[in-house]
């Protein structure tokens, strides 16, 4: 079986039916050699290796959760799906985190100064936790770890 030295494809006869280069007669053995398969690095057909993939489900929330579920080539990768999955749920709980401080602190602000005061102090303290938790999901899931959260990391697996 003699392979094109130009392209490397199969060669049957003597021109080469995909670049139509002349196949030698008198070719060393090398050059008939099938080309040497490249390896494999984990890059997606998209471009986007897994873990940058994986990171990339959390920068945005939702929308990029989403994205990366409806995206061919991720939509079949375990560990990108599981990532926005867990991306989705933890921003939908973010949001449902909101609404029960939103009721929370309107029950609070009943209270003359001491309920105004803890109202303002909680929703910097909400968001600056859901930041971090954040910034170290995209940081482990970019080193390919599967950090799975208490409550919405199960749910993750199960859609995954």
């Amino acid at each position: 079986m003699a392979f094109c030295a130009n392209c490397g494809a199969e060669v049957r006869g003597r021109f080469c039916a995909k670049c139509g280069s002349p196949a030698g007669a008198g070719a060393d053995p090398a050059a008939s050699a099938p080309p040497p398969l490249a390896p494999s690095s984990g890059v997606q057909a998209g471009g986007l290796t897994d873990n940058m993939a994986a990171a990339l489900c959390y920068v945005l929330g939702l929308l990029t959760g989403v994205l990366f579920l409806v995206l061919a080539p991720y939509n079949q990768n375990r560990l990108i799906r599981f990532h926005a999955f867990q991306s989705i749920f933890v921003n939908l709980a973010y949001v449902a985190a909101l609404i029960v401080l939103g009721v929370f602190t309107g029950i609070l602000r009943m209270v003359p100064f001491f309920g105004v005061m803890l109202s303002f102090m909680l929703y910097p303290i909400l968001g600056l936790g859901f930041f971090v938790l954040w910034l170290v999901l995209m940081y482990k899931a970019y080193n390919g770890e599967r950090w799975v959260l208490p409550v919405v990391g199960p749910l993750a697996e199960k859609q995954a």
